[in-house]
């Protein structure tokens, strides 16, 4: 049986809904981060292959990384409408928004955290140098790409309500933690009515709903 080795704040919660939303049978264990460093504490990078999380184990295998453990969980649930199959007409829809909420949302955002630690953490006058730096870097890549796929995702959530189509699928489970993150971080709001009618879309699913009374998510601050 599966485990899912549940690390406080983070973003192993996608994990969670997937796994109520399948009705699967699994075992969860919760791990606290250290009060101090806020990392996870050893006995969770013990399991973890990358110390990171999500990570779940099945026997003698530890499996790390968000859309890996989607796709091995979804590989014992074949007939799951959680992801599309070859001949969907919203396959290719589904393949976009699944990797893209890791390839490139996850990784603007990113990007744009460590520069802002970078600004906010270094003594002047670095931290002068370095603002300059990323204004430019920022001007040149970063606003543009998340500019791009904020627009994209307006778009395509006004053609259909789900990230994969007319349904919900793993896009939708992927995608939510960059689409809360750009949320909290103001970047979604009045002027993006289809991404904010999904969130209400998202949070009305019982699936969603007992996973986060399981996380107790009322408590949780996300950030990339």
């Amino acid at each position: 049986m599966i485990t899912l080795h549940h690390l406080e704040y983070s973003q192993s919660f996608r994990i969670l809904w997937l796994l109520e939303e399948l009705g699967a049978k699994y075992d969860l264990k919760l791990y606290n981060r250290d009060p101090e460093s806020n990392l996870a504490p050893a006995e969770y990078k013990a399991i973890s292959p990358l110390g990171t999380a999500p990570v779940i184990t099945d026997g003698d295998l530890a499996l790390a990384e968000s859309n890996a453990i989607i796709d091995y969980i979804l590989d014992k649930h074949p007939r799951s409408p959680l992801r599309p199959s070859a001949d969907d007409p919203h396959r290719a829809r589904h393949l976009f928004w699944f990797h893209a909420s890791q390839g490139s949302l996850m990784s603007v955002g990113g990007i744009e955290m460590i520069m802002r630690v970078l600004e906010e953490r270094s003594p002047w006058p670095i931290s002068k140098l370095l603002s300059a730096v990323f204004g430019k870097a920022r001007e040149a890549f970063t606003r543009p790409r998340q500019a791009a796929l904020l627009v994209k995702i307006e778009s395509d959530l006004g053609i259909a309500p789900w990230f994969g189509g007319d349904q919900v699928t793993a896009a939708d489970i992927t995608m939510s933690y960059p689409m809360e993150s750009l949320r909290d971080r103001g970047e979604l709001g009045d002027g993006h009515p289809n991404a904010m009618a999904w969130f209400k879309r998202v949070e009305a699913l019982p699936s969603y709903k007992s996973a986060r009374k399981i996380d107790d998510r009322d408590a949780v601050a996300f950030a990339i």
